[in-house]
């Protein structure tokens, strides 16, 4: 019988945060004066003698509140990013364990430079992190007006600069030795080989229990799969997995293609390296080119399988990839169906028309869950 309860200390205050705050009254998103008095008081303590300016709200962020924002401090100018939790998200994650990441992956791959964070909401209306602004764009300039990610289409000479970047810095994640250099707040799932998926499991089914609208088929079909299915993870296979790797969570420079920042490592943890090669897969974030799949439009499927092989040295186990392919599409449906709306419908989010608008892709991901079901376990 799996225990619901098996997973981080983190995961579990992060779901009693949640339910908490469900109760709360309507949140007001953050206004520009109001954050630039928050913002100049704090670097006042900080830094006496600095001063804020040019704040102005960053489009997008379906998960957190975000401002760019000016800071002089010695008479020098620098852009840095306030990313700040609202009452609910689409997903509900933990600041300083993104603070923590993008500080540990500081030289090994491109990321912001994590500059403060205040954890608890202690100065700023709700948990804070800040960060350096690093330049470039998460898709090309004539994308079009969509959401970054789904459905980003790069063209023949952006594919060809971005893609070895991209399996390249995925690879070195992986690598990091977090056992030499210990990540703090964060847990291994190494009591027994199935925790890796138990704890990812457990998770986002609490998740879906908090916020669920009504009973759906598919979740609880899928439900009983991933739990009938759960894989092993020696070990040794356990790595640090960026947890929302795809196009559209990366800054490129558009004109030379080189890859600028990765960005969202809100959802890292320590686990199996299947679950991020499963998220890079997924349909909704890759191109359909005249009957072919790119995932994240940069490549096919088995020849993204092959590279990652090559370039990590590790076996990639079908079986164990078709669980976390399942589990992906799960956890979206999750996100939309129920995080999501849950948040918009109580008010409790700043981007309440787009999490409903996202609510429109819920039978993209029934539609993934049926045709992934339906394939049964690979040989």
């Amino acid at each position: 019988m799996n225990d619901l309860s098996d997973m981080e200390a983190v995961h579990r205050r992060i779901l009693d945060r949640r339910r908490t705050n469900r109760d709360l009254p309507p949140y007001r998103a953050a206004l520009i004066p109001d954050v630039t008095q928050i913002l100049a008081s704090y670097f006042a303590r900080l830094h006496p003698g600095s001063t804020v300016s040019g704040v102005r709200r960053v489009g997008g962020g379906a998960s957190k509140e975000q401002f760019f924002f000016t800071l002089t401090r010695d008479g020098t100018d620098e852009q840095f990013l306030l990313r700040m939790d609202p009452q609910l998200a689409i997903t509900e994650t933990d600041r300083e364990r993104e603070f923590v990441l993008l500080g540990a992956m500081n030289g090994i791959v491109p990321v912001p430079e994590a500059a403060w964070v205040d954890p608890t909401g202690a100065h700023f209306p709700q948990a804070a992190a800040i960060m350096k602004v690093v330049s470039g764009v998460t898709k090309p300039s004539d994308a079009g007006m969509k959401v970054s990610g789904l459905g980003t289409w790069l063209g023949e000479d952006l594919r060809g600069k971005l893609r070895d970047q991209f399996l390249d810095i995925l690879v070195r994640i992986h690598a990091y030795d977090w056992r030499a250099n210990p990540l703090p707040g964060f847990e291994a799932p190494d009591a027994d080989p199935r925790q890796a998926a138990r704890w990812s499991f457990n998770y986002w089914r609490a998740l879906w229990q908090i916020d669920q609208g009504e009973t759906r088929p598919i979740v609880a079909l899928a439900e009983q799969w991933l739990a009938n299915n759960m894989p092993d993870c020696s070990p040794q296979d356990l790595v640090v997995t960026h947890g929302d790797y795809r196009t559209g969570n990366y800054l490129f420079d558009e004109e030379s293609g080189q890859i600028t920042a990765v960005l969202d490592w809100e959802l890292a943890r320590i686990g199996d390296f299947h679950e991020d090669l499963a998220w890079v897969l997924m349909q909704a974030f890759g191109t359909i080119d005249n009957g072919t799949f790119r995932a994240s439009d940069l490549y096919e499927r088995e020849e993204f399988i092959a590279a990652y092989e090559r370039a990590s040295g590790r076996t990639v186990n079908r079986r164990t990839l078709h669980f976390y392919d399942i589990m992906s599409s799960w956890k979206c449906y999750v996100i939309v169906a129920a995080n999501g709306i849950a948040a918009a419908r109580s008010q409790h989010n700043h981007q309440d028309v787009l999490l409903t608008f996202l609510a429109a892709t819920v039978a993209m991901f029934a539609d993934d869950l049926v045709r992934l079901l339906r394939q049964g376990q690979p040989a």
